[in-house]
């Protein structure tokens, strides 16, 4: 997947946040967790896609929060997916009470970098709700961790990756960096670094073209894998 999705926040200012949450319970839970995380701002929340739709642009967030079920008429993706016309490097994190990883396939391969897929059981960790946030407005992938069950994904030509190297997949998809993946590990950073050179490459991920977010691709891989 090549780089088409820019990131829109720069780093010496608070990442901007819209909510868009037809549940006013849910959506005050959510403004009640992001208070609790530096370097975050809620600068507007929705209770409908089209109202969201009128005046989200104007606001230039960095990034969308949706609920993939709105109630009547368009849901979260496709909400989503018209904002990103106007908004071409707002990031967008989907949260759901059900497990549908299917929705985020849903979305075009080019268009893929800059979406995260939380539950919003993990709204109340903190610490999952900053990565996929966080993760959405650089412009990666990041999925729930409690998406992470019967992991199926065969590489080219029939074979399996290692337990090890769907351990890396599974920390890539959940936005750990690769500091965070060695300390979770036990390893090295230098080792995580030298076996995602080798993931990558059994995963056919061409890291020598600087147009390919070998992160994103992968964790693509890893979504394709539990939803299948």
């Amino acid at each position: 997947m090549k780089r088409t999705n820019t990131p829109s926040h720069a780093p010496n200012r608070p990442i901007r946040l819209v909510i868009v949450e037809d549940d006013d319970l849910f959506r005050d839970l959510l403004r009640m967790a992001l208070a609790n995380l530096p370097g975050l701002e809620v600068v507007a929340d929705f209770g409908d896609a089209d109202r969201a739709e009128a005046e989200i642009p104007s606001l230039m967030p960095d990034v969308l929060l949706l609920d993939i079920d709105l109630g009547k008429g368009r849901n979260g993706v496709q909400l989503g997916l018209s904002l990103r016309q106007a908004l071409p490097g707002v990031g967008i994190m989907l949260f759901s009470n059900h497990r549908e990883p299917d929705f985020l396939l849903s979305v075009p391969t080019e268009q893929a970098g800059g979406w995260s897929y939380l539950l919003k059981t993990s709204v109340r960790d903190v610490a999952t709700l900053e990565r996929a946030i966080r993760g959405a407005a650089s412009g990666l992938v990041i999925l729930d961790p409690r998406l992470a069950v019967d992991f199926r994904s065969p590489l080219p030509g029939g074979s399996a990756l290692s337990e090890r190297q769907v351990a890396l997949l599974q920390s890539i998809a959940q936005g750990f960096s690769n500091k965070a993946i060695a300390a979770r590990l036990g390893l090295s950073e230098k080792t995580i670094e030298n076996q995602l050179g080798v993931l990558y490459c059994e995963l056919g991920i061409d890291t020598a073209d600087s147009e390919t977010h070998a992160r994103v691709q992968a964790a693509l891989h890893y979504l394709r894998g539990i939803a299948s």
